[in-house]
């Protein structure tokens, strides 16, 4: 009996798990002490929390989006960090808060990224604060103040601890996130320079979970807008679709969607229909969020207008799907005519690439110190588009925000629990990343 019992001991150490357990990096004094201040600090973080919740910061509430920028600027300053505000009345939103923190050169140079703005407008009726057990509610308390105040709070552990010292670390807050100013080449120029003098970006937009579980995102997908307009001769509808009359406008548009609806499907690649209008006469309005149309049921449709976006996960497989809808829209009906046109201001995509999933092996390590689960990859399709997309010329990780639920809808909120552990993963991880040392040019 006490072989067996020496056996089976022999094998528990053996085994993945208590392999994993042993490999797991200690915490180091300077770590040990980003832990602590961030339990201590745990009051403070919920305040400013609050207290940025209840300035409305919906997208085009610009004096309220400029409210928080200066709301957080001090967070920065007071460590150390040169803080900027980049106004964007060139593309008609508030602006950016930019703060860059100078170390010592050597090591990995990190750009934070989040946002201030909300998609609620001083319009919209769910606003304020409310607080029930351990579940904070308010507009953009997940999306993405929550991951905001996660940044302040991981930068004030990596301070009190002396490792924040030695970091090169940039703070990227855009102003219009949820609704992007245009053209998005000036309205991301910044953030694209930041991501040129990086060598890793941080993304602290929400936390993912599935069933219950922390998920690491390695990728987002694209955001492309597109406008379908089709034509054809109008007339009576008793020769619908007969001789010189041909089916008129609705029936080439729906064609052409129901095409797309049975021809496109593939992987990692959602394509939608987000508003139609046709008859006689059709038209958008000027900011494409709705449409007039006239026409009667005797009459064929002369024109048909559809706007809707596709999401991929690469630039390569964006442009194969593009030329795959050309190539239905190219198939016309008989007197039909139609045009598909892709919006020049779309997201790109961040495809997952071995250097993100280092990242993730990386933010794991911090796990197994922390005597956290390792947290497995995450799906694409689970995320929207996002600022971190612009920079995915450089290693990236995306959620390192707080967890929470429905997001962009009344009642949306964040889970506080999830704070303070987000906070210590960051201020470790950020810690670990900046020790490393900076690639060489090629």
């Amino acid at each position: 009996m006490p072989l067996l019992l020496r056996f089976l001991f022999i094998l528990a150490a053996a085994s993945p798990a208590a392999a994993s357990a042993q490999a797991a990096p200690r915490l180091t004094p300077a770590e040990a002490r980003m832990i602590a201040v961030v339990d201590a600090e745990q009051g403070r973080h919920l305040k400013l929390l609050e207290s940025l919740v209840k300035v409305n910061s919906g997208t085009m509430n610009l004096p309220g989006v400029q409210r928080v920028g200066e709301m957080l600027r001090p967070e920065f300053e007071q460590l150390g960090f040169t803080v900027r505000w980049v106004p964007m009345t060139r593309t008609g939103r508030a602006g950016h808060l930019i703060a860059t923190h100078k170390g010592d050169g050597r090591g990995k140079r990190l750009l934070l990224i989040g946002h201030l703005d909300t998609v609620f407008e001083p319009d919209s009726p769910f606003q304020g604060w409310r607080v029930t057990g351990d579940t904070a509610e308010g507009p953009g308390v997940g999306d993405m103040k929550g991951g905001d105040v996660i940044i302040v709070a991981a930068l004030r552990a990596m301070h009190a601890a002396g490792a924040l010292k030695a970091a090169d670390i940039t703070v990227v807050l855009t102003g219009d996130e949820e609704k992007p100013g245009e053209p998005l080449s000036v309205a991301r120029a910044d953030l694209i320079e930041a991501g040129r003098n990086s060598d890793v970006a941080l993304d602290f937009e929400g936390l993912s979970r599935i069933g219950g579980r922390d998920v690491g995102s390695i990728a987002r997908r694209s955001s492309t807008s597109w406008t379908l307009r089709a034509a054809a001769p109008s007339g009576h509808s008793s020769g619908v679709c007969k001789g010189q009359a041909g089916c008129g406008a609705i029936y080439e548009l729906t064609r052409i969607l129901d095409a797309f609806r049975r021809e496109l499907p593939e992987p990692n690649l959602t394509y939608n229909v987000g508003l139609v209008v046709g008859g006689t006469s059709a038209a958008l309005n000027a900011d494409d969020t709705g449409g007039q149309a006239s026409g009667k049921p005797n009459v064929i449709a002369a024109e048909a207008i559809a706007r809707g976006d596709i999401r991929t996960l690469s630039p390569e497989q964006e442009a194969r799907v593009r030329a795959r809808m050309q190539a239905i829209v190219a198939q016309h009906l008989d007197k039909a005519t139609a045009t598909l046109e892709f919006s020049d201001d779309s997201y790109p995509p961040m495809a997952p690439t071995e250097g993100n999933r280092a990242l993730l092996a990386e933010l794991n390590r911090v796990n197994a110190s922390l005597g956290l689960p390792a947290m497995p990859e995450g799906d694409p399709a689970g995320r929207g588009a996002g600022d971190i997309s612009f920079v995915a010329f450089i290693d990236g990780l995306v959620g390192l925000g707080m967890a929470g639920e429905g997001s962009h809808a009344p009642g949306e909120t964040a889970d506080l629990r999830s704070l303070p552990v987000q906070a210590k993963r960051a201020a470790l991880l950020m810690a670990r990343l900046s020790r490393q040392p900076r690639p060489r040019s090629p």
